[in-house]
């Protein structure tokens, strides 16, 4: 028996075993090209075409089962009504943040970060797939499976030009205009609650995360919105790429300088343990906005959210501690 089934013998039938699950997956993806050929060419009146960063893709008018490689594409599409059946995340699905609580019921987990799963996609049969160019999933895996769209994605200052995009290929152009208006009046609400207060105030952001210091700068997600505003920033927050600066601890006073100071921090142990480190160092201790007690601690996938629900988080930030602490 052992000369017979040693481990050479396992090995092989384990070999044999895989290609054999191999080959069906294959198989199951052809027929599913095949089938999504064929939809597309006899349905070609019941579709439109979007051009978009890999070229020009014939989508369904009213999709119903679409899959989104990214949570901006998740929670915009939920913003819009449309409840995906799969997504990537960025954070514990036990741990969603706050401004998706109780959302995320019936979407089907299909990878994280940028490295969606392509067995999880096919066995969802989406009639669509919205990626973002980051994923890890070729243009031509993901058109296999279902009529797929990559959106240019270049960070979290091309939030809401990403929002639009996620609107035009669900066909919700007119319920975009919807969320802008509310985010409109929610931005000249909050103006007109600060009034003149915060004219000659400069609102620093730290994010504390991944081993090092960062500001989330005037083009980032949150910066952006600041803007909005019309709330101030320190000169050494201005535009960069990505709309992050990073920098070491011994330039805390040059980059954190100013009067009011948002910590984005993580719900993990690592980035409470970080921020519990700066409080003790003594540059830290040194800027103004530490000394008068006016450091705000903030959840990072919120105010990295990159979507409209999440900017509504933000907001709800910014009357929390700037209009409701300046009235207590």
């Amino acid at each position: 028996m052992r000369s017979q089934f040693g481990y050479g013998a396992k090995s092989q039938i384990k070999r044999i075993y895989q290609q054999i699950v191999l080959f069906g997956f294959m198989a199951v993806l052809v027929v599913a090209c095949n089938h999504s050929s064929v939809s597309e060419t006899s349905t070609s009146t019941n579709c439109r075409r979007v051009d978009h960063l890999a070229g020009e893709t014939c989508i369904p008018l009213n999709p119903q089962r679409p899959v989104v490689l990214g949570v901006p594409t998740m929670a915009n599409a939920i913003f819009l009504g449309v409840k995906p059946v799969g997504t990537i995340l960025y954070f514990d699905q036990k741990a969603p943040p706050p401004y998706l609580e109780g959302k995320l019921e019936g979407i089907q987990i299909v990878g994280t970060g940028n490295q969606p799963n392509l067995e999880k996609i096919l066995i969802l049969e989406p009639d669509l797939i919205i990626a973002m160019n980051d994923s890890e999933l070729s243009y031509d895996q993901m058109s296999q499976i279902a009529p797929t769209v990559v959106d240019n994605w270049y960070g979290y200052s091309d939030w809401k030009e990403h929002f639009n995009f996620v609107a035009e290929v669900l066909g919700k152009t007119e319920e975009s205009k919807q969320v802008w208006a509310h985010y409109e009046q929610r931005i000249q609400e909050l103006r007109q609650a600060l009034g003149d207060n915060y004219q000659d105030i400069d609102v620093s952001v730290v994010r504390v995360c991944c081993n090092n210091l960062a500001s989330d700068v005037k083009n980032s997600f949150s910066g952006i919105i600041l803007n909005d505003v019309g709330l101030r920033r320190p000169p050494s927050q201005d535009s960069a790429p990505g709309g992050l600066v990073i920098f070491s601890e011994e330039l805390i006073a040059e980059k954190l300088d100013g009067d009011i100071i948002f910590a984005i921090v993580d719900d993990d142990d690592d980035s409470e343990k970080a921020f519990e480190q700066l409080k003790n160092d003594p540059l830290w201790n040194k800027l103004e906005a530490v000394q008068e007690g006016k450091v705000y601690p903030v959840n990072l996938a919120t105010w990295r959210g990159g979507n409209p629900l999440a900017a509504d988080a933000v907001i709800d930030d910014l009357f929390k501690y700037l209009v409701a602490g300046q009235e207590s």
